[in-house]
Order: C-alpha cells, then structure tokens, then sequence
C-alpha cells in the first residue's frame, strides 16, 4: 500500500508528514474526539439552569408578581424537558439536523427575550415572553439528544459513565457561563441573556459533523479513558469552586474574572490531549497491524471455502430464500396497537408505545415527578428565597454557582457510581434513585424552616440531588426498554420535570408566595399598583410551599420503591452480555475487514 513504504511502522521512528496527516484524521474522526465535541457542547447547553441569576431583571423591568414568574419559569422547564419532538426527529435524521435546529432555535428564543428586557422592543405580552422562553429552552432538548443519544449507542456498555460525565458538564455549565459572562460583560445581568442566546448555538455549529452515530467496538480500557475525563472534570469543577468562594468574599474586577475564565477554557479543552493520545494508540495499533500482516494467512482465508459455508445453503436453497419474505410480511400486517401491551422482557428493544404503557414507565414517570419537580421548584425560586430571607445579593450568583458545581458531582456521582455497584454488586440503579430522593427533602425542609445561613447548605443539597436523578432516569430508561428508540424514550423520560415544575412552582409555591405578600402589604395598609412586583419577605413566603414539596418528594420516593420491587430480578442478572457478544462480533469483522483489505495491495 501507499502508506506502508519503508520507515514507516517503527514504533520509535519520528512522525512524517504523511503520518501526521493520517494521525489528524484519525483524531478529527475518532470515537474519542465525538465525545470531546460533546463535551463542549453540553458545557454551555445548562443555561436554563441559570434562571436564578437573571430573573429578577425579568421581574422588575417588567412588572411580574411570583405567580407571573413562575409561569415563565415552567415554560422555561416545558421547553427545555419537551424534547419528544427532538427524539423523533433525531429518530430518521441524522444528529447534525437535530443539532441545526437546536442553534437557531436558541438564538431566536433567547435573543428575543433579551431584546425585551432592554427595551429595545415594545414591551411583550406574558404569552409572548413565555413562547420566547420556551423556544430558547427547547434548543436544550436537541442539543442533549443530538449529542447524548449518539455518544451512549457508541459506549452502550459504559452507559452510566457516559451519561454521569456528559450531565456532569451540563451540570456545571452556569457555573462555567457565569465565569464568562462577568469577563466579557461585568455585573450587566442583562447581557446574561444575550451570552446564552449565541455562545450554546455558536458551539452546536462548529461540531455539526463530528457528532455522529459509529460502529460499536468496544476498547479494553474504555472505561479508563472515561475515568480520565471524569478527573479533568472534577478538576475543573474544584476550581470553580474555588472561585465561586474567592469571589463571593472578594470583589473581583472584570479583568480578574477574564483570568478565571480563560483558566476555565483551558480545563475545558484539556481532556483534547486525552483524546489526541487515545487516538495515537489505535492509529499506531492499526498501522503496525497493517505492516505486520501475514500474506499466507490472507491467502489462506481467501482460499479455504469453509468460510463462506455456512451462508452458501440460505443463498442456494430455493424453499428457504422463498420462505423469507413470507415471515417478514405476516408480522408487518400486526397491527403496532396489538403488541402495545405485550412487551418482550426488559432489557430487550421496546416499541415506543409499549415503553409508554408499561407499568414500568409510569412508575417511573411520577417518581419523576415528585423528585425532579421538587429540586427544580427550589433552584428556580433561589433568587426569591435569597431576597426573602435578607441574604446579600451578591449570594445569589453564589447560590446559583453552588447548585451548578453540586448538579455536576451529582451527576458524575451517579452515573459513574451507580455503575461501579452494578456490576460489581448487582445493586439496582432505581434503588440509588429512591434513596437521592429522600436525601432531597433534608435540603427541602432547611428551605421550609430558614434554617440560619441554611440556604448554602440546601443548595448543595439541592443541586447534588437535582444531577444525580437525571443519569439515574436515564439510565433506567436505557437499561428496561432497550436502545433501540432511545433519543425518544429519553425525551419522554424528561417531560415529568415540567409536569412536577407546574403543579409544585406554579399552582403551589408562586400562589402561597403572592398570598402572603399581599398579606403583609394589607398589614401596612398599601395596595398593590398595576405593574409593579410583588415582594414578600420572611419564612412564611416559603415556609408551607416547601413542607408539601418535601411531602411529595417523600410520596416520590415511596412509589420507586414499586420499581425496585419489580425490577430486582433484572438487575441480579447480567444486563450487558448482549452488548459485549455484539461488540466481539463486531470487532471480529472490522479485523477480517481491514486483513483482507491489506491483502491484495
């Protein structure tokens, strides 16, 4: 061959251009560097977790009480949960589609919103502003499945790491944006708005072609490699950290913040030397494979007949190729409706409707609910708790930045561990789940109680059991219903977060909070003016809202325990052996592939 000439193959002797050449390709194209564009993606696709830090501009701009906040705030979650539509999409298209649609549609969403609140349009109405929000929020749907689908059906055996490490980074996203965001533009909350319109959808468009879906071969030290990005993360994450605490007691100016930020684009690019270095290996492995073959073996292949034996009777035998099309065209004439509620055995490729009415699902789906709606209701609402309970105000970016950093361990927390004591101890992942929920409601009654400098303790809380519950759910989702169609069972998975959002911010925490805050203005003999905010200060804001989310998420916790009931026989089992045969089989033909393609030249 061209490549194979003499010099080449040495594993001492120095790169050539050619060899460079090659070794680039292999690294833009490789497995390894898909799952760093992922990364960067879903780095800068969590801005709706950042609602804390801008909404109170959203309020006082544009004269909302809480309930009319809170309103834009489940619109937001709506968007950003709904995703059905990016499954199905993403289920005939390939990911760079889904990508595409994403970018535009968070740039208009959020551009939009931000337009308004600098008055640069004529002020919107409520329904406008909530279609805005949900349009910017929806953008987040395609980005997580136009990325995340892909990366988990290349890495099915390492799925929770997968899934733990790519929410990690979704996790610690507003604390990332918010260290870019104070170097580009200061303290102008404002322009907020502006960064998370452009810079998600800017990143979607310079990785359209490298998220894709590729062989499943799976590598001896795959799950090492993922090991290595997980410490960059964390890494990553303890700086942060670090400077959410500097920052919160020292003042920094705008050029120390572009020092941080810049230190955080490193880290965030750092895990490209794991990648390029990955990469080398399998290019080296491949090219020494190349130049090391045996010619009589080739021939040998080629020559022995056995080979192609046991295929050659299927081909020739008249009854069984006529047969074939028969068996294909009996099942099609079954109607999809007739197996809804004849599921093959969990861990097998279910249907979509016989996913969404299984028992399993719908346990799933309110223990969701519960959880997820509650610790959303709580990071949403943390700017008004902050005020509420006379906090300084520099301690909602601290606040929000703490639920970022602890979303991120939550997420790598139990994605990675939930692995670890799956397949070493058979321990089921609803279980973990069960048991993230009721460590939620201590962070939940610490809200409720106004517990003193309580509220960075809830937020660590909080934000740890908000991340942990998505891998987990996801997870799950994977694991009972099969792979097959994932990008929209996952999608379906995530629309419990508006539904729980709705009933626990909506209709409980903004109705009691716009209560007693017209309670307290009736006590001072004042009256509400039309399109002025509605403040109320002390415990009794939140007090009874948070003592029934913790109820709920309670009640949560109690209906996951029917899941793991129903699954544990599951989970004893060895879930993953399909996917191993699979991989083995497939790097069996990619090896008789590239042999026999060396052959002849």
């Amino acid at each position: 061959m061209v490549v194979a000439g003499p010099g080449i193959g040495g594993g001492g002797s120095p790169l050539r251009w050619t060899d460079m050449k090659g070794l680039s390709l292999q690294v833009i194209t490789g497995r390894w560097f898909m799952v760093f564009a992922s990364f960067l993606i879903m780095s800068a696709a969590g801005a709706t977790y950042m609602f804390g830090s801008y909404s109170n501009d959203i309020k006082s701009v544009l004269g909302y009480d809480q309930t009319t906040l809170n309103l834009l705030s489940f619109f937001k979650d709506v968007g950003a949960n709904v995703g059905v539509l990016s499954g199905l999409i993403n289920e005939v298209t390939p990911p760079w589609v889904v990508l595409s649609i994403g970018a535009v549609l968070n740039f208009f969403g959020y551009f939009m919103m931000w337009l308004a609140v600098t008055k640069r349009i004529a002020t919107p109405q409520v329904w406008q502003m909530c279609m805005y929000i949900c349009i910017g929020a929806n953008s987040q749907s395609f980005a997580n499945t136009g990325s995340l689908v892909p990366c988990v059906k290349n890495f099915p055996e390492s799925r929770g790491a997968v899934l733990g490490i790519l929410k990690g980074y979704v996790g610690l996203s507003g604390a990332i944006i918010t260290q870019i965001y104070h170097a580009i533009y200061g303290d102008d909350a404002k322009s907020l708005i502006l960064l998370i319109g452009w810079l998600p959808s800017a990143i979607s468009l310079v990785f359209l072609r490298t998220i894709r879906y590729m062989k499943v071969i799976r590598q001896p030290n795959e799950l090492k490699v993922f090991y290595n990005f997980l410490y960059i993360s964390l890494g990553l994450a303890g700086f942060l950290m670090i400077m959410i605490i500097l920052q919160n007691q020292v003042t920094f100016t705008q050029g120390e913040y572009g020092g941080t930020a810049t230190a955080v684009v490193i880290l965030l690019f750092l895990p490209l030397a794991v990648v390029i270095l990955e990469e080398y290996k399998l290019w080296n492995t491949k090219k020494l494979e190349m130049n090391n073959t045996a010619p009589l073996k080739i021939i040998t292949e080629k020559l022995n007949p056995d080979q192609a034996a046991p295929s050659a009777p299927a081909a020739s035998s008249g009854a069984t190729t006529n047969s074939l099309p028969d068996q294909p065209s009996s099942e099609k004439q079954v109607s999809c409706w007739k197996n809804v509620f004849r599921p093959p055995d969990r861990g097998e490729d279910y249907t979509i409707l016989q996913a969404l009415f299984s028992i399993d699902m719908l346990v799933l789906f309110m223990t969701a609910i519960c959880g997820v709606g509650g610790t959303l209701t709580a990071i949403d609402n943390l700017g008004q708790i902050g005020k509420s309970y006379k906090y300084p105000k520099q301690s909602t970016s601290t606040f929000v930045s703490l639920v970022s950093i602890w979303n991120y361990l939550g997420r790598v927390a139990s994605g990675f561990g939930s692995e670890i004591v799956l397949k070493k101890y058979n321990f089921p992942r609803p279980l973990m789940l069960t048991l993230t929920l009721l460590l939620s409601c201590a962070g939940h009654l610490i809200i409720a109680f106004n517990v003193p400098n309580g509220l960075y303790v809830a937020s660590v809380i909080i934000g740890f059991c908000f991340g942990a519950q998505w891998p987990l759910l996801f997870a799950i989702i994977s694991e009972l219903f099969g792979l097959k169609y994932y990008s929209t069972l996952y999608n379906f998975g995530s629309v419990a977060s508006p539904i729980g959002l709705y009933l626990l911010n909506v209709k409980v925490t903004g109705n009691l909070y716009d209560k007693e805050a017209e309670k307290q203005m009736a006590a001072l003999g004042l009256k509400r003016e039309a399109g002025k905010e509605l403040d109320c200060t002390g415990v009794e804001c939140f007090k009874l809202s948070f003592i029934i989310i913790t109820a709920a998420t309670l009640s949560g916790a109690i209906v996951s325990l029917i899941l793991v009931l129903r699954t544990r026989k599951f989970y004893k089992s060895d879930i993953y052996k399909k996917f191993r045969e699979q991989a083995a089989k497939a790097a069996e033909t990619e090896m008789a592939t590239t042999t026999n393609g060396t052959g002849p030249s």
